[in-house]
């Protein structure tokens, strides 16, 4: 297998898999020539009893459809390649173990009755189902869900009443909803004339999920991108890995991920948990590692078929022709909201196309020629705008009268360049639209839907570039010096680490800190402030009160004894005042870090997605303009140097108003040791805030001036 953590999916897994969508045999256990899902499934299947064996299993029919039926799948003649199980939910696990103990390949599980319940032993069973696949190997898809079909060889092992063949091409369909999968989805691509190579619907995902089928796909030569319907994922490793082997191959997975729920309502404890929110976290995860999320039905059809028939772009430029003006004009303006380029016509171009139109028309980008769009000379004037130089594409908007769409599927053969056609005339049109929707050329019936389109296939290839020449995050071993301060740090009993103990660990992750003495009374914090040399700053040392400058006990700029004696018995007044129930250990005297630019570091902890890395804007104004970007960790170099980039705020580290640049180096470099810390602290850090992190002049490095760090709940810390 691959590296990038591939060694998830094992040989015999993808064998699994690959029985289960090219069966040689089929069992149907459950099977019935009556209504009902073991009677859609049989009929389904018999689609292809031509070039698959068919085996009902009903001990109470002699035959079924015509074939025999079997009492048990005990008693089949061979170990079938798939059993479709469509029993009652407390007969599955039974009969999953007859179809191990026959050495059947794979299963699929129509019935219901599990997690979905919402009982307690319907999870129970549901979970005994998926080790049950994993530990003997006889891998599963759902339950509750409505099966699969392999287009491409019209094989459909579904419950569905819908089993349309015919239609084949490129696009993989991986949903967790069975009804989605073979209800909208299907009728809408055999509407829009968009080929499928498989439809798969993975239900509750006890065993075999999204990552596990989309794996297998990637190395499936006839499916150029995976498309998807997904609440959320098992596990967050699996998707990641998949994704980056996706993007190493050049196939585009493209998303509708529903459950667009925010945590960010919660009572939280940091800056990092107040910023963020699940699906803020699911839109970087998916920008991060080149999934393109859609919204609806139509628009993830059009996107993936667009990706499966197009070329990577030689140029990012668009031309736009239309018989229109008001059509090219308004397509021009949503090309140019999303992004795109329209680049302006060379002489030869314009002068060509003008001798086509003498008085009549625009010879521009967009193009309006009138009524030449229908005539001989369409495809000399599509030819001088496709062979401009700085264009990658041209789009058709039009509603294809005449003979114009042969020119355009003439056009779409021989040009090395992408074709896309905005449809304007009716979707009803029986007589040219379905001679543009077999060319396989992509066709938007919205100029929104074809800029979005097109600017997800500009931004996939110019992503994936960026992304290969990148290299992936990785993570190394704890050092010696790390897991010492991690035992160091075990059995504190608070899940909030004061500022001191949080510069404690994170220092050791490499994360430069201030200078910095306790300080039990007034008098010791003088003596402090004399040997770290003024000025200096006071701040409550606690576990206690997290937010230090709103309970009033931090002091800034302090420049003699006199200062520090008096922002002492401040800072120890507000503390008993604000939060008469802290732990109190005196206060923390610090070095001032003049000259710098403050930041923000993160991270928080996604149920599903795992760790992630926040990067913003510093300072106690961070919460009112909301100038941060999030990464999922680990991050690689260039991913820390995007992520500065991406904030407003970098404005000033770049140099501002005569001011000289910050380290940026030192910056991105630290974002990388945070990530890396992120990820070795996965299960038992909660929130860091690092805010602010300094970020002094180009060659002086950074540090962090404060740091909070919050464990998991879960009684005394389980890892420090």
């Amino acid at each position: 297998m691959e590296s990038l953590g591939l060694e998830t999916w094992t040989e015999d897994q993808m064998r699994s898999i690959d029985r289960m969508l090219n069966p040689r045999s089929i069992a149907i256990v459950g099977a019935s020539d009556k209504a009902g899902y073991g009677g859609r499934l049989m009929k389904a299947v018999l689609k292809s009893k031509d070039r698959v064996k068919i085996y009902p299993v009903n001990p109470n029919h002699k035959k079924i459809a015509g074939l025999k039926a079997y009492k048990s799948v005990s008693e089949l003649p061979e170990a079938p390649d798939l059993v479709g199980i469509v029993v009652p939910y407390d007969k599955v696990l039974d009969v999953l173990k007859e179809c191990h103990e026959k050495k059947a390949g794979s299963a699929i599980i129509i019935s219901a009755g599990f997690a979905e319940r919402g009982t307690d032993s319907g999870l129970r069973l549901e979970r005994q189902i998926g080790a049950f696949a994993r530990e003997s190997g006889l891998r599963v898809t759902g339950p509750n869900c409505l099966g699969l079909a392999n287009v491409r060889s019209d094989i459909w092992v579904t419950a569905s009443s819908r089993t349309l063949g015919g239609l084949t091409g490129h696009i993989a369909l991986v949903c967790q909803s069975g009804a989605t999968a073979f209800g909208p989805f299907l009728l809408r691509a055999v509407d829009a004339g968009i080929g499928l190579s498989h439809i798969i619907s993975t239900g509750n995902e006890a065993d075999l999920d999204f990552s596990d089928f989309a794996r297998y796909l990637i190395d499936d030569e006839g499916t150029r991108v995976i498309a998807g319907f997904v609440e959320g994922f098992r596990d967050v490793r699996k998707f990641v890995a998949v994704a980056e082997l996706a993007a190493q191959r050049g196939k585009p997975i493209v998303l509708i991920k529903i459950g667009r729920s925010e945590s960010g309502a919660r009572a939280a404890r940091s800056h990092t948990a107040a910023l963020t929110g699940s699906d803020a976290f699911y839109e970087t995860v998916f920008k991060q590692y080149g999934v393109i999320r859609v919204q609806d039905y139509d628009e993830l059809l059009e996107i993936a078929h667009l990706l499966a028939t197009s070329r990577k772009p030689e140029k990012p430029g668009i031309a736009v022709v239309s018989h229109s003006g008001g059509i090219s004009s308004l397509t021009a303006d949503m090309l140019g909201a999303a992004g795109l380029k329209l680049p302006s016509l060379s002489e030869r171009a314009r002068d060509g196309i003008n001798g086509i139109l003498k008085d009549f028309g625009s010879a521009a980008n967009p193009a309006d020629v009138t009524g030449f769009a229908r005539g001989d000379d369409f495809p000399q004037i599509m030819d001088y705008l496709i062979n401009e130089p700085d264009v990658g594409t041209l789009v058709i908007a039009s509603a294809g009268a005449g003979n114009q769409i042969d020119h355009v599927v003439d056009l779409g053969k021989r040009t090395k360049k992408n074709v896309a056609f905005f449809w304007t005339g009716s979707r009803g049109d029986d007589t040219t639209l379905p001679k543009l929707k077999s060319s396989g050329i992509p066709i938007f019936y919205s100029p929104q839907r074809l800029a979005h389109g097109l600017k997800s296939l500009v931004d996939y290839h110019a992503w994936r570039e960026h992304r290969l020449a990148g290299g992936s995050g990785r993570t190394p071993a704890l050092t010696p010096q790390q897991e010492a301060t991690l035992e160091r740090l075990r059995g504190l009993g608070h899940e909030s680490l004061s500022e001191k103990e949080s510069k404690l660990l994170i220092a050791d992750w490499g994360i430069p800190v201030t200078r910095e003495l306790p300080a039990r009374s007034a008098g010791v914090a003088v003596d402090a402030a004399q040997l770290l040399g003024y000025p200096v700053a006071l701040k409550v040392d606690s576990a206690d009160i997290l937010h230090k400058t709103e309970a009033g006990v931090v002091r800034l700029r302090l420049r003699s004894a006199e200062e520090v004696r008096t922002a002492y018995d401040v800072i120890m007044a507000n503390a008993a005042a604000n939060a008469p129930n802290a732990t109190i250990e005196g206060v923390l005297v610090q070095e001032m870090v003049p000259g710098g630019v403050e930041v923000i570091v993160g991270i928080k902890y996604d149920d599903q997605l795992g760790p992630m890395l926040l990067f913003g804007s510093g300072g106690i104004m961070v919460e009112v303009y909301n100038d941060v970007t999030l990464r999922h960790c680990p991050i690689t170099r260039s991913e820390a140097l995007d992520m500065i980039a991406e904030v407003k705020g970098s404005k000033l580290l770049r140099g501002f108003r005569g001011k000289a640049p910050a380290d940026v180096d030192a910056l991105a470099d630290t974002l990388v040791r945070v990530s890396q810390m992120a990820v070795h602290l996965e299960g038992h850090l909660a929130e860091l805030d690092i805010n602010p992190l300094m970020v002094l002049p180009a060659g002086h490095g950074v540090k962090a001036v404060d740091a909070l760090v919050v464990l998991k709940s879960q009684g005394p810390p389980h890892l420090l």
